[in-house]
């Protein structure tokens, strides 16, 4: 690791660290708070709001040699009952056999060492926070153990291995076999005609993707995708590649996770992300945890649940499916205390939800609602006990118009959409009344609504009415997903990049970049759906089944000339490919990065706007793997030439020059080389969290929302996607899902047991799912029908199986996100049974 400096360290100190800065100490905040590059505050007004016919097929067997969707084959269900405890002796074991089954004992053992420590390399799922101080020798979650072991993966997926596999034998894996395939080795292209990927060497593959690009009419007629596990230099080098190649193309996977927080935070608060801290959760008073499910999506999060917990905080849980994580935690780092041992081991753990209120889908608006207006009653018999209006007249605008909303609201209306009763809703507003320090978390189940954004900015009216932003103990927490999905969008992964970030990159590389809005994750699978687009390149990822409409995306791939792919393990993303594909094989989070001037390293933000290094610790594999930089450095050289400015071989050579770059084009990175050498890196800016909000009014801004009901038409439910517990995000390690009792098996779908029983749908029997919208039907055929503790008229199953069945079409106002969460479906029973219905006990 090269210093910022090039000069000797005689201080004493870690390299970068101020001489009054202790190793366990806080990260500094950066300077000066910044206004958001982030989010448009007006936000999709020019999304693409076109209803596209729904695809052809059915499956993609029906008319594709080459499956889009995973094969119709069943892998041998088994049902136990759902766990009541989270994490514990379980996690821990699974952990071991992962890193050991699939790196060996050495390898496995040095990875999780060095995962997530501050001298190590950052978790490549998802972006919960490590702790500022100490950290654990263990400090990751069996996600990350599974993660970090796929990285590290010891099989090869080479040149021999694509040879013996036809793209047609591939398809016919299931997602699991083509992960656990083994890591990409080396280049590999599908030409024209080929029924196999064949190596080829870099150059070649770089001058190809060079001639695609600079034949294209329009540099719009290329889209550039990019994954949330990209550390930091590499998207800010893809960006300015992106841009110097002439277009604002760029849409990301935060286009269909949190693009709603984004949507609604930044006009409401003046910054699209997260006001707390860690220390925040530590030290709550009152936690609402809403459309999350932290014991399989953030299983880190539990620990800090657990501290707040022991310090008296009270949990409320609003969520349609009860989860284990929700339930009680056994944290697996008290096993390696003997005193805590035994009793971690006997005991049922930390009890984590005081309440739990299963709320209907989509019915957290309303929940909201609720509890807002038993807060006014509460307040109003007796004025200023619960509500902080000495906050709301110094910092706020609007209030009124929002309390006239939540009066106007019939508790008839509240109780029929959420599901919930006015009692129920009292007990949460009696938790939170009295309390000051209050914290809000959330993820998916809430942004991938038609009303998620103004679900979230519900959400802050409920913060500004306590006074619960900017102080100890209090604010506003979206759970990310992947490991860097919130650093590439502050390093300019946007489709609509405000003036002033390109301003500051037409002065350091003299170029004047394309300024008007490019197109989103939705609005590209359009694009090039209507072969308006001809070359999509992918920076990680796995858009095939991350996206809505699965048929649609493969369609809208098969129309492409060219398909680039820069990734480390096989997917099927890599299947469905235009005329001519590309899979360029990157080196990961684990690995060492060796470049010229020596090991280099990169930088994440996790979700509470913290960077830090990444830097790797194992070898990689033999093969032809280049580092992320090294890579868009190379097609930047073929695609740009002398166009462009930028010394793309300086920045693969020493990263320390890409940082110095960002350092004067982003605010809150200056002196970026130096902080973030700084054990445990550094904070960047955050006005909300000063109380300082940069909106339009120059207040926190009320918001008044629209509470509609949702009508079906008889025998309709409402579909929700979820994760099991063996994946994440895309990908599949194993086909088990301990937490619901679900085992070897990935096609089911959880029912209520009353709607089972009114449409004559019996225990494990297959059933086809339809979904509707806008007069459009999509199919889906054989899910496993399981009785479930689920709301009735919900319905919830695992993705990418159940993508198909969301219209690209059917979006989130403002943000433009798919509403996975949401999906009208009908169910046709078959009358035939699972093939194999087997009953144990987990």
């Amino acid at each position: 690791m090269n210093d910022a400096s090039n000069s000797p360290n005689t201080s004493g100190n870690v390299p970068g660290q101020t001489p009054d800065q202790q190793p366990n100490e806080a990260p500094p905040q950066a300077g000066q708070p910044s206004p958001d590059n982030n989010y448009d505050p007006h936000g999709r007004t020019d999304a693409d709001k076109r209803v596209f016919s729904a695809p052809t097929t059915t499956m993609s067997q029906a008319n594709e040699a080459i499956l889009a969707q995973p094969p119709l084959t069943f892998t041998g269900l088994k049902l136990g009952e759902p766990y009541q405890v989270a994490a514990g002796l379980t996690a821990v074991l699974k952990s071991a056999q992962y890193s050991w089954g699939w790196d060996g004992v050495g390898r496995g053992t040095k990875a999780l060492l060095n995962l997530n420590q501050k001298d190590g390399f950052d978790c490549s799922s998802c972006a919960w926070p490590d702790p500022d101080g100490h950290r654990s020798v263990a400090e990751f979650c069996e996600n990350g153990a599974k993660a970090t072991a796929s990285d590290a993966d010891t099989r090869r997926a080479d040149p021999d291995f694509f040879a013996k596999h036809s793209l047609v034998d591939l398809s016919n894996m299931t997602d699991r076999d083509l992960n656990n395939s083994g890591r990409l080795t080396h280049p590999l292209v599908r030409r024209p005609g080929d029924t196999h990927y064949r190596q080829i060497e870099w150059t070649e593959a770089f001058q190809l993707v060079a001639s695609e690009l600079n034949a294209l009419p329009s540099p719009d007629e290329a889209v550039f995708y990019t994954s949330g596990k990209v550390p930091n230099e590499p998207a800010y080098l893809f960006q300015l590649f992106v841009r110097q190649f002439g277009t604002n193309n760029l849409p990301d996977c935060s286009n269909m996770c949190h693009e709603s927080s984004g949507s609604a935070l930044s006009p409401t608060l003046g910054l699209g992300k997260g006001s707390v801290t860690l220390d925040d959760i530590h030290e709550a008073e009152v936690i609402l945890i809403m459309g999350q499910n932290p014991g399989t999506n953030h299983p880190r999060m539990l620990t800090a649940l657990q501290i707040a917990k022991k310090k008296g905080a009270k949990i409320i849980a609003l969520n349609p499916l009860h989860e284990t994580g929700l339930s009680h935690f056994k944290n697996p780092q008290d096993f390696m205390n003997p005193i805590k041992a035994v009793g971690t081991l006997l005991g049922r753990g930390t009890p984590i939800a005081d309440l739990y209120l299963q709320v209907r889908i989509n019915g957290d608006l309303a929940a909201l609602r609720g509890i807002m207006k038993h807060l006014l009653e509460a307040d109003a018999a007796a004025p200023g006990s619960v509500i902080d209006h000495a906050f709301i007249e110094e910092y706020t605008d609007h209030y009124d118009d929002f309390v006239t909303t939540i009066r106007q609201t019939s508790w008839a209306d509240i109780e029929a959409i959420s599901g919930l009763t006015k009692a129920q809703l009292k007990e949460a507003a009696d938790l939170i009344g009295p309390k000051k320090k209050y914290v809000t978390c959330w993820a998916m189940g809430i942004t991938q609504h038609k009303n998620g954004v103004m679900c979230i900015q519900e959400i802050v009216n409920l913060h500004l009415m306590k006074g619960a932003i900017g102080i100890p103990g209090a604010g506003t927490c979206p759970v990310r997903g992947h490991s860097n999905v919130q650093g590439d969008r502050t390093m300019g992964i946007w489709e609509r990049p405000e003036a002033a970030f390109l301003d500051s990159l037409k002065k350091e590389f003299n170029f004047e970049p394309p300024r008007e809005h490019g197109l989103d994750t939705v609005d590209s699978i359009k694009a090039m759906h209507e072969g308006k687009t001809k070359v999509f390149f992918s920076l990680g990822g796995n858009l095939l089944a991350a996206g809505p409409d699965t048929e649609f995306v493969a369609e809208a791939m098969r129309k492409q000339s060219l398909t680039v792919f820069v990734s480390t393990k096989l997917n099927r993303g890599h299947l469905t490919t235009g005329r001519t594909s590309l899979i360029l094989p990157c080196l990961t989070h684990v690995d060492i990065d060796r470049q010229t001037s020596g090991q280099q390293f990169t930088s994440c933000e996790n979700s509470m706007g913290v960077v830090s290094q990444n830097k790797g610790v194992l070898e990689p594999l033999d093969g032809q793997m280049l580092s992320e930089v090294a890579i868009i450095s190379g097609v930047a050289i073929a695609t740009l030439g002398s166009r462009s400015t930028a010394d793309w071989v300086g920045f693969t050579e020493n990263y320390d020059t890409i940082r110095d770059s960002v350092a004067r084009v982003i605010p809150g990175f200056e002196e970026f080389n130096r902080k973030i050498r700084q054990p445990g890196g550094f904070y960047l800016p955050n006005g909300p969290r000063e109380r300082k909000f940069t909106t339009e009014t120059g207040k926190a801004n009320f918001s008044v929302t629209q509470l509609e009901p949702h009508r079906l038409e008889p025998g309709q439910l409402v579909l929700m996607s979820i994760r099991s517990h063996d994946q994440f995000n895309t990908t599949i390690y194993d086909y088990n899902d301990r937490y619901r009792g679900v085992y070897n098996e990935r096609r089911v779908i959880f029912l209520n047991p009353d709607d089972m029983k009114t449409l004559g749908i019996a225990e494990q029997e297959l059933v086809n799912i339809t979904s509707h919208f806008e007069g459009q039907q999509r199919h889906l055929a054989k899910f496993v029908a399981i009785p479930y503790a689920i709301p009735k008229g919900n319905a919830a199953a695992y993705y990418p199986e159940v993508n198909p069945l969301v219209p690209v079409g059917s979006v989130a106002d403002v943000s433009n996100t798919p509403t996975s969460k949401f999906v009208v479906i009908t169910l046709t029973p078959t009358r035939e049974m699972y093939p194999s219905a087997n009953f144990t006990s987990a």
